[in-house]
C-alpha cells in the first residue's frame, strides 16, 4: 500500500465533495445571505452536521478500526459477529437519541444557540428546522459504520465519495426552491435528512462485498462491545476536538448578530484543507498503523508516523499561508454575491484569517491522536482534548465582550496549537514518537517552498487587485487562476526538492 496514492484517492473525492459544498454555500449566501433564516438553518444543521464530521472524519474510525482489525485477525466470523453487535446497538442508541431530541428540541436549540432567545422569531425557526434535520444523525452515523468497514479493508473511495450526495441534494433543493418560490431554509432542512437516507443506501451497496449486516435487536452487550463504546465516547472528544471547538464557537457566537453565519462561511473554507491534510491522511494511515502495531513492526510504524506528519504538513502549511494572505479575496470570490454584502465579506474574512493560523495544528491533531488510537489508547487523547476544549471555552468567554465573535477563531487556533505541543511532549516522553531523521529536513523544505509560494501569491493578488474587487463580476475566475498558478508552483517545488515522490510514501 502507498500512503500517497491512497491519500490521493481519498482526497480526490473529498475535494470534489468540498467543491460541490462551496457551490451549495454560494447559493445559500446568494439566497439567504447572513439573515435570521441563514442563522437558524446553520444552527439546525450544525448539530447533526457536527456528528457527521465527528463520525465520518476520524472519530468512529479511531475507535472502530483497531478493534475490528483485531477481531478480523482472530477470524473472519469473529469480525462479522463483532460488527453485527456494534451495528445493532448503534441503531437502538441513535433511535432513542433522536426521539428524545425531537421531544426536547427547544431546550437543545437553547443550549446550542442561547443568544437566539432574544429574538423569538429566529429561535422558533431554529426549533422547527432542527426537528426536520436531526434524523440525519441516524443515517449519517450508520453510514460512518459502513465507511469504517470499507476503510478497514483499505477501500477509501466510496466512503470519501458518500458526502458528495449531501451537497448534490442540497444544491438541487435550492434550485427547486428558487424556481418554485418555496421556503429555502425549510426545503434545505428536509433535503438534509433525505440525503442521509440516500448516502446510507449508497454505502451499504459498496460494503456488501466485505460485510452484510445481520439485524437482531436482542443485543447482548459483551465486554468487547462495552470496551468499544467506551473508546468511542472518548474518541468523540479526542479525535473530534476541532469540530467540538466549532460547536462551542457557535454557542458563543449566537449572542452576536450574524456571527453564526460569519463563522459558518469561514469554517467552510478552511475545512477543505483540513479534509485533505488531516482527515484524509489520518483516515488512510490509521488502518495500516493499527495493523503494524498488532504485528509489532517497529520499522513500519516509524515509517508511517514520519510520512503521515510529512504529508500532513506538506498540505497544510501552504494552505495556512494562503488563507492568511488572501482571506478577503477568497471570501469575496466565493460568497460575495447577492445578499452577501461587503461587510459580510470583511467579517467572514477576518474569521478565516485567524482560523488560517491554526490549519496546520488542526491537521496535526488528527495525525498525532492516531499514534495513541492505533495502540488502543483512547484515554490519553481524551484528557488532552478535554483540556483543549476547556482552554478554548475559557479564552472565548473571557474575551468575547471585548473582542466580539473574532475571539472564537483566535481561541480555536491557539488552543489547538497548545494541544499539538502537549501531544508531541507526551508521545516523546513515552517513546511513542518513532520518527525518521529525514523528517526535520523535509519540514524545512516544505516551509521554504511555502514561503516562495507566498511571495508569488502576494505579487499575483497585487497585480490582479482590480479583478478581485467585490463589485467585479468574474472575480472567482481570477481567484481560481491565481490559486491554480501558485499551487502548481508549490507542488513543482516540492517535487524537485524530493518531497513529492510516490516511492517515498510506500508503507510496505
Amino acid at each position: 500500500m502507498n500512503l500517497l496514492s491512497s491519500t490521493y484517492i481519498f482526497s480526490f473525492y473529498t475535494l470534489l465533495s468540498r467543491i460541490l459544498g462551496y457551490l451549495r454555500d454560494i447559493l445559500i449566501a446568494i439566497f439567504l445571505g447572513a439573515s435570521i433564516f441563514a442563522d437558524a438553518f446553520f444552527v439546525a444543521f450544525r448539530l447533526p452536521n457536527t456528528f457527521r464530521r465527528l463520525f465520518a472524519e476520524g472519530t468512529f474510525n479511531a475507535a472502530f478500526i483497531p478493534s475490528y482489525t483485531n477481531e478480523k485477525i482472530n477470524g473472519k466470523n469473529k469480525g462479522k459477529k463483532f460488527a453485527d453487535e456494534i451495528f445493532n446497538l448503534l441503531i437502538i442508541i441513535l433511535f432513542l437519541i433522536i426521539i428524545l431530541v425531537e421531544i426536547f428540541t427547544p431546550y437543545l436549540v437553547y443550549l446550542i444557540a442561547p443568544g437566539f432567545l432574544e429574538n423569538s422569531e429566529k429561535f422558533n425557526i431554529a426549533v422547527e428546522l432542527t426537528r426536520i434535520t436531526f434524523p440525519f444523525l441516524l443515517f449519517v452515523s450508520l453510514s460512518s459504520f459502513f465507511s469504517g468497514i470499507l476503510n478497514s479493508n483499505n477501500r477509501f473511495a466510496a466512503a470519501a465519495a458518500a458526502p458528495i450526495i449531501l451537497n448534490i441534494i442540497l444544491i438541487i433543493s435550492l434550485l427547486i426552491s428558487y424556481f418554485a418560490d418555496l421556503n429555502f431554509a425549510k426545503q434545505l432542512s428536509y433535503s438534509v435528512t433525505l440525503s442521509g437516507i440516500i448516502q446510507l443506501l449508497f454505502l451499504i451497496y459498496f460494503t456488501k462485498k466485505f460485510y452484510k449486516p445481520s439485524f437482531e435487536f436482542k443485543v447482548k452487550v459483551n465486554s468487547k462491545v462495552k470496551l468499544f463504546f467506551k473508546k468511542l465516547l472518548r474518541s468523540i472528544l479526542s479525535s473530534g476536538v476541532t469540530q467540538i471547538n466549532i460547536l462551542v464557537g457557535t454557542i458563543i457566537a449566537s449572542f452576536q448578530t450574524s456571527a453564526v453565519s460569519y463563522l459558518y462561511y469561514a469554517d467552510r473554507i478552511y475545512q477543505i484543507n483540513l479534509a485533505l491534510a488531516g482527515i484524509a491522511v489520518g483516515t488512510v494511515s490509521l488502518p495500516i498503523l493499527s495493523k503494524a502495531f498488532k504485528q509489532k513492526n517497529i520499522l513500519k510504524i516509524s515509517n508511517i508516523q514520519s510520512r503521515s506528519i510529512e504529508l500532513s504538513l506538506l498540505l497544510s502549511i501552504p494552505a495556512c499561508s494562503g488563507l492568511i494572505i488572501a482571506s478577503e479575496q477568497i471570501v469575496s470570490a466565493l460568497f460575495g454575491y447577492g445578499s452577501f454584502t461587503l461587510k459580510n465579506v470583511e467579517m467572514t474574512a477576518l474569521a478565516l484569517k485567524f482560523f488560517g493560523y491554526g490549519v496546520p495544528a488542526f491537521a496535526l491533531i488528527k495525525i498525532l491522536s492516531n499514534f495513541f488510537f492505533a495502540r488502543n489508547n483512547t484515554i490519553t487523547p481524551f484528557y488532552i482534548s478535554s483540556f483543549i476544549v476547556l482552554l478554548n471555552i475559557t479564552l472565548s468567554v473571557s474575551f468575547f465582550n471585548k473582542l466580539g465573535f473574532i475571539i472564537i477563531p483566535i481561541a480555536t487556533s491557539v488552543s489547538t496549537w497548545v494541544g499539538v505541543i502537549i501531544y508531541t511532549y507526551l508521545l516523546s516522553r513515552n517513546n511513542f514518537l518513532l520518527l525518521k531523521n529525514y523528517l526535520l529536513n523535509s519540514i524545512v523544505k516544505i516551509v521554504l517552498s511555502a514561503i516562495f509560494m507566498s511571495f508569488l501569491l502576494i505579487f499575483a493578488l497585487d497585480q490582479c487587485a482590480n479583478y478581485l474587487d467585490y463589485s467585479y463580476k468574474y472575480k472567482s475566475v481570477y481567484l481560481l487562476l491565481i490559486v491554480g498558478f501558485v499551487t502548481s508552483i508549490y507542488l513543482i517545488s516540492c517535487y524537485f526538492t524530493g518531497l513529492l515522490k510516490k516511492k517515498n510514501f510506500r508503507t510496505i
